[in-house]
């Protein structure tokens, strides 16, 4: 068998093309350098760590967030469309405006869900703690729809000094 070669060039030769905004190598991010920290719309003792992109910003972004054991997010939506794949735990979700946790369905480890834009819905950690990892296109956003819900309008929070 003879092998032509024709215009197609081989792979090293074609220009880098960043897969992500702002890397243009191939990464590996290995889960015991995650960098969990707190976010403001989220209950205090709930984590959020950037995975790959800038959230705040239009793009393609990914994060985790780890809910602890009992933690609620009360009903709240996104603009963005959302993929969640679930980590750790068992990812507890309900669609709605009202919590309501007969409405809750628990999806184990490696269950993927997929969240269109502007869909009320809320989570509880209710067996125990879960780690969920989010896709999406920012920017990211987040809407309680009942203002005594946000984390961000609480006193208690805005005299914390962390």
């Amino acid at each position: 068998m003879s092998q032509k070669t024709g215009g197609a060039k081989p792979a090293q030769q074609s220009a880098t093309r960043a897969h992500q905004p702002g890397q243009e190598v191939f990464k590996a991010i290995l889960s015991e350098d995650i960098d969990w920290k707190p976010f403001p719309a989220f209950p205090a003792a709930v984590r959020l760590a950037v995975v790959v992109g800038q959230p705040s910003e239009p793009g393609p972004y990914t994060i985790r967030v780890k809910v602890p054991h009992g933690e609620k997010l009360m009903p709240h939506k996104h603009p963005e469309d959302r993929v969640y794949t679930v980590i750790s735990g068992i990812f507890y979700i309900g669609l709605g405006d009202q919590f309501d946790a007969s409405k809750l369905e628990a999806y184990p480890t490696g269950a993927v869900v997929i969240l269109p834009g502007n869909t009320p819905h809320f989570h509880w950690a209710k067996s125990g703690e879960y780690v969920t990892q989010v896709t999406a296109m920012g920017p990211l956003g987040l809407e309680y729809l009942s203002a005594k819900d946000d984390p961000r309008n609480s006193i208690d929070r805005k005299n914390s000094t962390t």
